[in-house]
């Protein structure tokens, strides 16, 4: 029957009155004002009832009242009238004549009740009525409705729990039937669009229906008053039913808010929010483990779309002031996994039986399992002594609810051990598999359409992905979300995890998603997955710097979950861990060893794979990766071999690693990954390659920190690795090459022997392998590449560890011998890396290094651009002056000859090339507005090259080794020689005095600074010749080489020099050179100085051999003066002839090297440059020859010159004089015979002089005195052919020849220095250390030759007037006095007879001479000095020697005799134009010599003198000659005779009366032999005297003559009484004559006095 029918109207009626009439009843006694009350509202009724038609309605609008009563009666709370009420109530309600404001106050009172715990069956009944048969229960109302069956739900009481929780149901399912039906009322009526999807413009809840509203606000579960515990709010979730638009199902089986969520979500966002905010509430720690059972459950139904988590991220995570559902959901994932380690499951009784779970799954250990040490098969996680099962739970990729299947259970089911964790565990992959798999496709699909995109528009570039703002900000954004949680997780589950499979699992996942990130470029989670991976791979609490600092950066980032932090990774125990490997930790300290288990193995393997599948995205975190595999490789003792692959090796110290069998086998797997890892680095972006390189560098910067201060054996990996990379990209080497090379380079300089080594290696392979490396396009076009790769090389110069050196060089020589031919523009990096040797660098580095240069100079040189020949030049200069291996030194100055030949065989091309280069370069230099820079400039490029020859054998001229010096010179000089036609003029010029002239600078100085210490020997046992044993005397030898060079090119090179516009300075410098040598104090320098001197003045053309200015001399008959010229050392090598050269030159560039025509010579000696020469040989001479001042006692003299050095001085003069004679002056003359006299003069150290002086018996000139003659023979005869004003010369020459004479008796003082008589000086000098005594030269054969000359000279001359006036006869009798005088005093007696004889020859020249010019007074002064000359020699001071012969007395004799035939010849005769003092004394000499004169006094000693008879004779004879000159022509004549008899017979006159006397005084004894025969000899001439007077006319005597006669008659009387016969014969015959004397003649009368 409907409720609406007049019959239950009626029915209605009627019962509400008897229900009122029964409250009435009830409550008289107890409740007055219900009974009240309930009697009105019957009145209220029967009025409606009558006033009326529509009843039900009006009820309705009255209700309120009507429902009053029974709700007073309600409140009386007794259980009779509540009973009653309620019924009533129920009553109404299901007539529907409830208004809402009756309603809420039906449901007030219900509550009430609740509160108070009455009737509460009857309460839900009450709300099920009233929600099922009204749709009056709206908004607040209705939430309180439902709110009221929750918490009855939540009461003790079975059977009421059950009924609340059917109630709820009903209730919900009602209110969204209401909704259906509500829909389906208006459905024809059109209204606005229907909302759209997400927040942001939906529809205000207010312009809802009713029943959609409250359907709408069912979502909201905000229960009102809001003191209802939260998990009140849970339940409608799990009782909704699923719900589909337009029809309710009842599907009990599916998760309901999984269910509601994908099918309404985009409705329901805001409500979704809030199920979902509870829903991870629900996994708290504090919640019961059923309820979080479920709760995970759920979250797994949500994971397994990764659509809808998308979804939640985009409408509430990338929403500002919005919950962060996805992010919450996942860390909550994590922290309940983290919770289940952590709380000990204690509130669980499955935690402690092995019972089975509801899916049956076997439980293979109880909770404390796998501690015991007995691995369990079981798949479990164990964490710090919590040991959680693994089950399975779910096909991968779905969720199966278990026990959301049993939510309508009262009682929590029992949740088996393991449960929750084998779901969070599935929860947690599927959500990674399920999000990276989605973005990746969605990934793959744009970079297709992009792909697509290119290829539509090549010529566009490709714009910036649009999307980026859409999809991939929402990618971002979930990776952003959910990555620390997921790494918590992980990380734990990593740790905990005991069973393979799921190790592999967690380890897939973090790979996915660290690769993931990667290519979102998210950077922090990828390291921070990265992270975790490593540090899974290495073994617990393992230091690395890399990982920690990694760590300690994610630990700072916020993301706690829910209060409580997520840990990474905590240490665990590996007790259940199968250790597979012990080895060394890679640290600065020993720490003793670390172990490696199977899982850090399985990381380690993951990690490779990462590396190698997901290189391209890894970026910066190559760094954590490579440090990490660095680590393990060091640990496995794994070492880098060839290319930088790594082998298993043995550990080099400490105790050796120990490796399993099961590793072992691994191991070679794993190097190839390793190996395969970096070749597949040819795969990679240019980008990603960098970012490997740059972590590659950063770990080796690590190893090489960590090597320094420790011999221990350093990590090669990332150096092998880099080596590795930099092979298999060879292509885009470019790219990678400076900052590879550049950090193999730092590696380089590492003190580590080993770490250098492989530094080293790596640099060297790498660009080996890049110059054999076929590039497109090739390094032959590619300049600036090849260049690139060679610079690492001339880097690793700069490092000064040998080992390095070495590896350098070897790897230059295999770079020579492969790619030698094709290294084009890199050869001045090659030739640098050569030549960067030092003399720090050791024997073996610099032999090979010049090993290569060798191989370049041999093989390359015609293959080098012409512009790096120059440094070809300074390379094999630089290993001539290294000072570690001299034969290298010398060897490379013989590479130097050799480069000099190829540029002289080359010349034409390399000069060719050369000048195109200079002119590039000059167009640069101009467009850059500089000057052009290069050595040299502006010569020609080609001269240049020369010019840097000569330079650097300059250098090595003044090397401080003497055989380095040698042979660079004697080298030098040969090129210049040899090569030196090719330089143009203008060189020559740059040669003379940048070359040439510095070169003897340099040499002269450091000759000048050398150290005289005496040098013991010359390295090794090589002993070292006493000649070169000093610096000074090394340097000697070099000073010696250069001058005579210098001096050679000035010879055979002064054509083309002269042209030279200075060549006069240049000259004045070669002569200042060459007189500083000849002025050295040392003997072979100042001797090889003149040497020098003569080849310079022997100046021959180098065209014609025309005579030299010697043939002149030899002409006229002067020996050649040069001592051999000095021979020209080259290095064996023939020099060309010049001709041929010449001939070459003109045609091969044009230089006009004009040859003078033939016998022109004589125009180029110019003669500035010749007196030039002669004041410097003035000056030399001078120099030299100058005595030393001071006394110098025994020291010895500071120097004095060699007599070669005089000789080789004085030797040079004739020829230098041919060219100055016509200028020579007096002047000169006279310095001339300064230094020829100072040259003579010069004493001989007693120790050379057995090598120098003939025995001083010999007669023969030292080769300095023959000089000396020679010199002043030529200008005689100079003098002699030239014009007369030369003559006035003669009287010097004669001086000078007389100064010498005079060295026979008086031999010349050097200074004041003490000389011995050479005779004296100890030739044998025992004591080695006695000074060495000072000799004079044997000075009588020079002075007798000079006298020689004298003579001869005085015959030619004697007629020449200047000879006349300056009295040279007076000088040279003069000179010759002393001699004369000394007679047998001489030091030698040829001496006296040589001047004698030359006295004679001069007087037989010289008296007719001065005979003639008796009248001009200019011979006045010569005759006393004659006169003096014939005393001094005829009646010497000096006695004969006791041992002088018989026969060697009589040959002295015969000489006096010849001295008076000359004064009865030559003198004489021609008193008349002699003066008259003269005569008297040569009247009175011939006296004397004419009696034999003794001593007054004599003694027995004296009786054996021998006496003179013969010349006694000859002089009395003379006198009596001249006594009886029948000839007298003239007066003088006449006096002449009268002089000489009257001398005569005064003479006989003493002798006799001495002789009267000593006979008388003598008695018996008879006197001695001289003074009878004296007395006979006397008688004799009376008696010749009275023969010659009686022949003579009467006329010609005079008077006194007569006088005199008779005198001596008295006293020839009284000799008679002599007592010896020979005496009275002779008196006998000389008394006899006086007879015809006895009356005077007849004439007497006549002549008288007169």
């Amino acid at each position: 029957m409907s409720t609406s029918s007049p019959e239950a109207v009626k029915k209605l009626l009627e019962n509400m009155q008897t229900d009122l009439r029964s409250l009435s009843m009830e409550c008289k006694k107890k409740f007055p004002p219900v009974k009240e009350a309930a009697e009105s509202g019957i009145v209220k009724i029967k009025t409606i009832a009558a006033r009326n038609s529509d009843i039900l309605a009006t009820l309705k609008e009255n209700s309120s009242e009507v429902v009053q009563p029974f709700l007073m009666g309600c409140g009386t709370k007794e259980p009779k009238i509540t009973q009653l009420c309620l019924a009533a109530i129920q009553r109404l309600m299901s007539h529907e004549v409830v208004s809402e404001a009756a309603a809420g106050n039906i449901i007030n009172m219900l509550w009430q009740l609740m509160e108070n715990g009455l009737e509460e069956l009857k309460l839900l009944q009450t709300v099920l009525v009233l929600l099922t048969t009204n749709t009056v229960v709206h908004d607040q109302v209705l939430s309180k409705a439902i709110v009221l069956c929750f918490r009855l739900h939540f009461t003790k009481d079975n059977i009421t729990n059950n009924t609340a929780a059917a109630t709820v149901r009903q209730v919900v399912t009602v209110v969204f039937e209401r909704m259906v039906a509500e829909d389906e009322r208006f459905k024809d009526i059109v209204e606005q669009p229907p909302p759209v999807q997400g927040n942001t413009n939906r529809r205000s809840v207010s312009t809802l229906r009713p029943s959609a509203k409250d359907a709408y606000m069912l979502f909201q579960v905000r229960p009102p008053g809001g003191d209802s515990p939260p998990y009140l709010s849970l339940y409608p979730i799990f009782t909704l039913s699923p719900i589909r638009r337009g029809g309710v199902a009842r599907e009990r089986n599916e998760g309901r808010v999984s269910v509601v969520i994908k099918h309404f979500y985009s409705l329901l966002v805001t409500e979704c929010e809030i199920f979902l905010s509870l829903l991870v509430k629900f996994l708290d720690g504090e919640k019961p483990q059923w309820l979080r059972a479920v709760a995970v459950e759920s979250v797994h139904r949500l994971c397994v779309q990764p659509h809808l988590l998308r979804s939640f991220c985009l409408s509430y995570d990338m929403k500002q002031h919005s919950t962060k559902v996805f992010r919450d959901i996942v860390n909550a994932l994590g922290s309940f996994i983290q919770s289940l380690f952590i709380v000990l499951n204690t509130g669980n009784p499955a935690a402690t039986n092995a019972s089975t779970g509801a899916q049956g799954a076997v439980q293979g250990a109880p909770g404390a399992g796998g501690q015991g040490g007995s691995l369990t098969t079981q798949a479990a996680f164990e964490y710090r002594g919590t040991w959680i099962p693994l089950m399975t739970v779910s096909v991968q990729g779905s969720a199966k609810a278990t026990y959301l299947e049993m939510l309508d259970k009262v009682e929590p089911p029992s949740i088996p051990e393991g449960y929750a964790m084998s779901v969070a565990f599935s929860a947690l992959l599927d959500l990674v598999r399920g999000i990276t798999s989605m973005i990746e496709r969605e990934l793959a699909k744009e970079e297709e359409e992009a792909a697509v995109r290119r290829e539509a528009n090549p010529d566009q570039n490709t714009q910036p992905d649009v999307s980026l703002s859409g999809a991939h900000l929402v990618w971002e954004e979930m990776v952003s979300a959910c990555w620390c949680g997921l790494l918590a997780a992980l990380s734990l589950l990593l740790d905990a995890s005991t069973d393979e499979t799921a190790t592999e699992s967690i380890l897939k996942a973090e790979l996915t998603v660290a690769a993931l990130c990667g290519r979102l470029g998210l950077v922090t989670p990828r390291d921070a997955f990265i992270t975790a991976i490593c540090k899974a791979s290495l073994p617990p609490h393992y230091a690395l710097t890399v990982l920690s600092s990694n760590t300690a950066n994610l630990n700072n980032k916020a993301y706690s979950i829910q209060g409580q932090s997520v840990q990474i990774i905590s240490s665990s125990s590996e007790s259940h861990q199968q250790v597979v490997a012990v080895g060394q930790p890679l640290s600065v300290q020993p720490q003793g060893t670390v172990v490696l288990t199977a899982k850090n193995i399985q990381c380690m393997r993951t990690l490779l794979n990462l590396s190698h599948c997901h290189g391209a995205v890894l970026g910066t975190s190559w760094q954590l990766v490579l440090a990490t595999l660095q680590h393990l490789v060091w640990i496995l003792g794994l070492k880098p071999g060839v290319g930088g692959a790594l082998k298993p090796g043995r550990a080099v110290e400490g105790p050796s690693t120990v490796l399993t069998t099961a590793v072992m086998t691994d191991l070679p797997v794993i190097s190839n990954i390793l190996s395969r890892l970096f070749e597949s680095s040819q795969y990679l972006d240019d980008v990603s390659l960098h970012h490997l390189i740059n972590a590659l560098c950063s770990l080796s910067l690590e190893a090489v920190e960590m090597a320094y201060g420790t011999n221990k054996e350093p990590s090669l990996f990332a150096v092998a690795k880099l080596l590795e990379t930099g092979l298999v990209n060879m292509d885009r080497i470019e790219i990678l090459w400076r900052p590879l090379t550049g950090h193999l380079l730092e590696v380089c300089q590492h003190p580590n022997a080993r770490m250098r080594e492989w530094g080293a290696e790596a640099v060297t392979a790498l660009i080996k392998a890049g110059l054999a490396y076929k590039h497109n396009p090739p390094l032959a076009q590619n300049q600036r590449l090849q260049l690139l790769l060679l610079n690492p090389l001339k880097e690793l110069s700069n490092v000064l560890h040998a080992d390095i050196r070495q590896k350098q060089l070897e790897s230059v020589l295999q770079i020579l011998q492969s790619q030698g031919d094709s290294l084009g523009p890199g050869w001045p990096l090659v030739l640098g890396v050569i030549g960067a040797i030092r003399n720090d660098q050791g024997e073996s580095l610099i032999r090979t290094a010049f090993q290569c240069l060798q191989l370049v100079v041999t093989d390359f040189l015609p293959t080098m651009p012409c512009a790096c020949l120059q440094i070809v030049v300074d390379v094999a200069g630089s290993f001539g002056l290294q000072n570690q291996e001299l034969n290298i030194s010398l060897t490379s100055i013989g590479l130097l000859w050799n480069i000099s030949d190829y540029f002289f065989q080359r010349g034409e091309a390399i000069t060719q090339e050369l000048e195109r280069e200079e002119a590039a370069l000059q167009k640069q230099a101009q467009e850059k507005g500089e000057p052009l820079n290069r050595p040299f400039h502006p010569a020609p490029p080609f001269d240049c090259l020369w010019l840097c020859l000569y330079a650097k054998l300059g250098q090595l001229c003044v090397d401080p080794r003497p055989a380095v010096r040698k042979s660079a010179g004697q080298t030098m000089f040969s090129t210049i020689a040899a090569h030196g036609t090719l330089l143009q003029q203008s060189t020559w010029h740059i040669v003379v005095w940048k070359v040439l002239f510095h070169l003897l600078d340099c040499v002269r100085k450091s000759s000048t600074t050398a150290d005289k210490e005496k040098i013991e020997s010359g390295g090794g046992n090589i002993l070292i010749h006493h000649s070169r044993d000093t610096a000074e005397k090394q340097w000697a030898e070099t000073w010696v080489l250069t001058l005579a060079g210098v001096a050679r090119i000035f010879n055979t090179r002064r054509y083309l020099l002269q042209q030279l516009g200075d060549f006069f300075k240049a000259w004045e410098v070669l002569l200042d050179h060459i007189q500083s040598a000849a002025l050295s104090k040392n003997s072979e320098v100042s001797l090889a100085a003149l040497k020098s001197f003569q080849e310079v003045l022997q100046i021959t053309t180098p065209v014609k051999d025309s005579a030299m200015p010697t043939d002149a001399l030899a002409a006229m008959g002067v020996p050649p003066v040069l001592i051999d010229p000095l021979s020209a050392p080259g290095p064996g090598r023939p020099l060309l002839r010049s001709d041929s050269m010449l001939e070459r030159l003109t045609s091969y560039n044009g230089a006009q090297f004009q040859a003078p025509p033939p016998g022109e010579e004589s125009a180029l000696e110019d003669a500035a440059l010749w007196w030039s020469a002669w004041n410097t040989w003035y000056r030399t001479g001078t120099d030299s020859t100058r005595p030393p001042s001071g006394r110098t006692g025994t020291d010895r003299p500071s120097f004095v010159p060699s007599q070669p050095f005089l000789t080789a001085l004085v030797q040079i003069f004739p020829a230098l004089y041919q060219h100055i004679k016509t200028g020579f002056s007096m002047e000169d003359l006279r310095k001339l015979g300064v230094i020829l006299h100072g040259a003579v003069s010069i004493p001989i150290s007693s120790d050379a002089s057995p090598f120098i002086l003939p025995s001083y018996t010999e007669a023969v000139l030292t080769s300095l005195q023959e000089a000396v003659l020679t010199a002043l023979d030529v200008l005689q005869k100079a003098i002699c052919v030239g014009p007369e004003n030369l003559q006035v010369m003669y009287p010097a020459i004669f001086e000078q020849l007389l100064l010498f004479v005079e060295f026979s008796c008086k031999p010349p003082q050097y200074g004041k220095m003490e000389t011995k008589h050479v005779a004296n000086a100890k030739y044998n000098q025992i004591q080695l250390f006695a000074p060495a005594e000072w000799v004079a030269l044997n000075y009588v054969p020079f002075a007798e030759r000079s006298l020689e000359v004298v003579v001869d000279l005085y015959h030619k001359t004697a007629c020449h007037k200047a000879v006349i006036n300056e009295k040279v006869l007076q000088n040279i009798i003069k000179t010759l006095r002393m001699p004369l005088g000394l007679k047998y005093g001489c030091p030698s007696e040829s001496t006296w007879k040589l001047a004698v004889s030359s006295l004679l020859k001069v007087l037989s020249t010289g008296l007719p001479v001065a005979r003639q010019h008796a009248s001009s007074g200019k011979f006045d002064t010569m005759w006393p000095e004659l006169a003096n000359a014939f005393e001094d020699f005829l009646f010497t001071k000096s006695t004969p020697p006791d041992n002088v012969s018989i026969q060697e007395f009589q040959k002295n004799e015969a000489i006096d005799v010849e001295v008076v035939q000359l004064i009865s010849t030559e003198i004489l005769p021609f008193a008349i134009f002699i003066p008259k003092d003269f005569v008297g004394q040569i009247m009175a000499m011939l006296n004397k010599g004419s009696i034999h004169s003794q001593s007054s006094s004599f003694t027995e000693a004296e009786v054996d003198v021998r006496m003179r008879e013969e010349f006694s004779k000859v002089c009395f004879e003379t006198l009596l000659q001249f006594s009886f000159s029948n000839k007298v022509s003239t007066p003088q004549e006449g006096y002449i005779s009268r002089m000489a008899l009257s001398v005569l017979l005064k003479r006989s006159q003493d002798v006799l009366r001495r002789y009267v006397d000593d006979e008388r005084l003598s008695g018996r004894c008879p006197l001695p032999r001289q003074q009878v025969t004296e007395i006979i000899f006397v008688l004799k001439a009376i008696s010749t005297l009275m023969d010659s007077l009686k022949k003579t006319q009467p006329e010609n005597v005079d008077g006194t003559t007569w006088a005199q006669v008779i005198a001596l008659y008295p006293t020839l009387v009284e000799c008679i009484t002599c007592s010896s016969s020979e005496v009275s014969s002779a008196l006998k015959e000389a008394m006899g004559p006086f007879k015809d004397f006895m009356q005077p003649p007849v004439s007497r009368v006549q002549n008288g006095e007169s």
